[in-house]
């Protein structure tokens, strides 16, 4: 299959090089939006939703490449829990992505892919993007930071980084420092991408050759870490897939086997394996605690935002206990912060899926 190619949308290129927490500079920067509903006159309703790790700007919106809806469709739009009759919502490609945003595919200065030359970025690089295209939209302060997952990091970013600029900052599933854990996880993801020999050592653009088998079993890996015991046991449990008896050989016998594969193979249609080695090394390095001198409750010390944080029961990948640890290191600092753990079946993924108390908490804290 061909190297993904993000379609023509929204975008701006940065007036500046992008100065990177490796030291590297990047230049010059793209990066790729969208926005939902109309922004004040006096720009007071801006919302900042912030994408995770496989996601992209399109958070309500038809998806150019896959034609499904956005990815939060069900939290944004009219009517909604982020309405948009409300509030201008903006969700940016972060930097490293493939959706538009400078990445490992994009140009570089020789005019050739970037491939592995890309220089290695941070959660804090995405969000420095992020910050200086709001910036060039004139918009210097948020109603709201939102994010869930990798996306939460981000509005955690940017209010220990930027305090100044948001309001509120709703944080769901997410942590403030990668535990080792999801780090192996990751790795082993990583690890699957570079031994494809198709990724040819990153340089696989133009060859007609790309590393989907690795994308789709780094894919395949990371799948199973958002979703629970329960709801993949209610889901497949061990039915057999399309058949009355096991084949004794190596195809999908099982319902779970089949997802996956979909779900791997579906994957490299919409993103790139470089990609997700950028991004992936990004929320590996994240630790707002270390960027502070090593205490996380020093990262809040100038933040004067109101804080949600939202867990799920569920979450084995970002369990409760790490959220516990962030709304501690927030009241560490006097901010005012509110926590709940949601009940829901889903594990990691619920803050994706249908899970109506969510729904309440969301509104709830937007209309405060």
């Amino acid at each position: 299959m061909a190297t993904v190619q993000a379609p023509a949308g929204r975008s701006i290129v940065l007036p500046e090089p992008l100065q990177l927490d490796s030291g590297q500079q990047l230049a010059p920067v793209t990066v790729a939006f969208e926005t939902y509903g109309e922004l004040a006159a006096d720009k007071s309703n801006a919302v900042l939703v912030c994408h995770a790790t496989s996601g992209d700007q399109y958070v309500a919106s038809v998806h150019p490449l896959t034609g499904k809806p956005g990815w939060w469709d069900r939290m944004v739009g009219p009517g909604k829990p982020i309405d948009t009759n409300r509030f201008h919502v903006i969700c940016a490609n972060v930097i490293g992505g493939c959706m538009g945003s400078t990445g490992p595919a994009s140009q570089a200065a020789d005019g050739q892919p970037y491939g592995m030359r890309f220089p290695v970025i941070t959660i804090r690089d995405m969000v420095r993007a992020q910050v200086a295209m709001l910036a060039e939209l004139g918009i210097e302060r948020l109603y709201a930071a939102i994010g869930g997952s990798m996306g939460g990091m981000q509005a955690l970013s940017l209010a220990a980084n930027w305090p100044d600029i948001p309001e509120r900052v709703l944080v769901v599933g997410a942590t403030a420092t990668m535990p080792a854990q999801n780090i192996a996880f990751q790795e082993v993801g990583r690890q699957a991408i570079m031994a494809d020999p198709s990724w040819q050592a990153g340089d696989y653009y133009g060859t007609g050759k790309a590393p989907d088998a690795g994308l789709s079993v780094a894919r395949m890996a990371a799948h199973i870490t958002y979703l629970s015991e329960e709801s993949l046991t209610e889901k497949f449990g061990r039915r057999l897939q399309d058949r009355q008896a096991k084949s004794f050989g190596f195809d999908a016998d099982f319902q779970i086997e089949s997802y996956l594969r979909y779900q791997g193979l579906s994957f490299t249609t919409r993103f790139d394996a470089n990609s997700y080695l950028y991004i992936t090394r990004a929320m590996s390095y994240f630790d707002l605690a270390e960027e502070h001198g090593g205490r996380l409750a020093d990262a809040f010390e100038k933040t004067r935002a109101r804080f949600c944080v939202v867990s799920f029961d569920t979450d084995w990948l970002y369990p409760t206990e790490l959220s516990r640890r962030l709304v501690h290191a927030l009241n560490a600092t006097g901010t005012a912060v509110s926590f709940v753990e949601l009940s829901a079946p889903y594990g990691h993924d619920s803050f994706l899926l249908d899970v109506p108390a969510l729904d309440r908490v969301v509104s709830g804290f937007l209309n405060q």
